[in-house]
């Protein structure tokens, strides 16, 4: 498939504010789409490239060589160059991409080169995130959404549930294409996601009537477990493999009595008297291979919850039956259990959170207790309840610092998710950095930079922060109408992609 038709439909796409009209022009894309050509269209209708890295920053693409005239370049001779560029390493590599660069951008036409410098820099806004080109998928295959979406989840990506579905002969066919995508020990699942309550009461209503679980939320990071036989793999949220960075998880879970596992949980670093140390210490080990880092600051796994267990996949089990599993695992491994309650008494959920913060932990997850597993949904099965206010916004730009901050980016531009692809900007803040993160956020954002105009670097959408504020108030001075009040910085979240970040509804929802 060209590139300019790819192009086209994303200019299309971004001029209508119609779920419907969107997934029209998806489905209609898809349906002309070679099945080779699948996975690259379906990952650049979702607004991304299929490298994680490319080494191109917006300094790289801001002299383009002159455009083609013609349309000739193709998706797969696109992601071929993008796949040679993040190949590329050490001395040298500068030249050999900027060659990339100038043969890619010279084959393509001014409209494919817009597209392209908006998919590299982060910035296809067309309000078509994974979740839409799922439904398109489904669509253009004549299948539930459900089906598409399931089968996502459980292969943890979109590209080749879209070209299994998309070779179907036909809607029975895509059927069994996608049933064939279940749980496999070794490759993660999308994890289940939780949605937020004020305070436990309304957490409680929102799981509805009857026992909820009521969890510890531990302050860590969120891994999920796998195990065949002695091969343990460890994945993060965002379902990279840190297997090689925690070798005492490794070795704890190699001690359970089981041949096959799947287990969801967190895992965080506690101080002698087994409490929780800052996030920012967790997050440095978790992201550290160096042994003498693993010695002085080892990671604990605390599990709730079980998703295989000797060849039986508890996906769709309901909680209390995947928790009953669990405990029965960790029988002898008491203290790898997050600390939790069964109740519908409000005042008991209540006394369990006080609990819970007392022990220095952030807050509580009330789970429905008969909710399956639905890994990647935000449903209301789960519900998290932290005592501060806080969100995870999305850095949209980044001053730079003066006085004892000169040199460094400082102050940060916030943003929510708009719910059609784009950024709702909520204020700015330079409050709760550290010298540590200050230098952090200054080489992130040297990365994420798409212009300088000597004061503001404006930054590619992808990095999260979770800010903590005292309240949101009306504002005409942003765009979205509220301002946080006295925002300031708790950590970067190196776990959570952008389209997870919270959305403006949300905000509008605290006024």
């Amino acid at each position: 498939m060209l590139l300019a038709d790819v192009a086209a439909t994303s200019t299309a796409v971004a001029a209508t504010r119609s779920r419907l009209a969107k997934r029209a022009l998806l489905v209609d894309l898809l349906r002309r789409t070679g099945p080779a050509d699948v996975p690259v269209v379906a990952r650049y209708l979702a607004g991304e490239l299929r490298q994680r890295r490319t080494g191109l920053g917006w300094r790289s693409l801001q002299t383009l060589p002159p455009s083609a005239d013609e349309p000739r370049l193709t998706v797969g001779e696109v992601d071929a160059a993008f796949e040679r560029m993040s190949a590329l390493a050490g001395p040298g590599s500068g030249t050999a991409r900027a060659a990339e660069v100038a043969a890619l951008f010279g084959a393509a036409t001014s409209d494919e080169q817009r597209f392209l410098v908006r998919l590299v820099a982060g910035e296809l806004r067309q309000g078509a995130l994974d979740a839409l080109v799922l439904d398109a998928v489904a669509q253009a295959a004549g299948v539930p959404p459900e089906a598409v979406r399931r089968a996502a989840m459980l292969a943890g990506a979109t590209e080749p549930v879209a070209q299994a579905a998309l070779a179907a002969t036909g809607p029975e066919d895509a059927l069994v294409r996608l049933a064939a995508f279940g749980l496999q020990v070794g490759r993660p699942v999308r994890p289940m996601l939780a949605q937020s309550a004020p305070d436990v009461a309304g957490a409680l209503a929102a799981v509805g009537p009857g026992p909820a679980v009521v969890d510890a939320k531990l302050d860590g990071i969120r891994i999920q477990v796998h195990r065949d036989g002695d091969d343990v793999r460890v994945f993060t949220r965002s379902l990279d493999n840190i297997t090689a960075r925690v070798p005492e998880i490794v070795t704890v879970v190699r001690t359970l009595p089981a041949r096959t596992l799947v287990l969801d949980g967190e895992a965080l670093v506690t101080d002698d008297a087994g409490r929780p140390v800052p996030f920012q210490d967790t997050a440095a080990r978790a992201a550290s291979g160096d042994a003498q880092v693993a010695a002085t600051h080892r990671l604990r796994p605390y599990l709730f919850d079980c998703l295989h267990l000797d060849g039986a996949d508890l996906l769709d089990e309901p909680l209390t039956a995947r928790i009953a599993a669990l405990d029965a695992l960790l029988v002898a491994h008491p203290d790898l259990t997050v600390d939790r309650v069964v109740t519908a008494d409000p005042a008991a959920a209540e006394a369990h959170a006080r609990a819970v913060l007392a022990a220095g932990h952030e807050g509580v997850v009330v789970k429905a207790a008969g909710s399956p597993y639905e890994a990647g949904r935000r449903g209301a099965g789960w519900v998290k309840v932290k005592p501060r206010h806080t969100l995870d916004l999305v850095v949209l730009a980044v001053e730079w610092g003066s006085g004892r901050r000169s040199g460094l980016l400082s102050n940060i531009h916030l943003g929510a998710r708009d719910g059609h692809g784009g950024f709702v900007m909520l204020g700015k803040t330079f409050k709760g950095m550290t010298d540590e993160m200050l230098a952090w956020q200054t080489e992130r954002f040297r990365e994420l930079a798409v212009d300088d105009d000597g004061w503001t670097v404006r930054l590619r959408p992808e990095q999260v922060v979770e800010i903590a504020f005292d309240g949101v108030q009306r504002s005409p001075r942003y765009p979205g109408g509220v301002a946080l009040r006295f925002a300031r910085v708790l950590r970067y979240r190196e776990d959570k992609p952008a389209s997870e970040a919270d959305t403006i509804e949300t905000v509008r929802a605290l006024v």
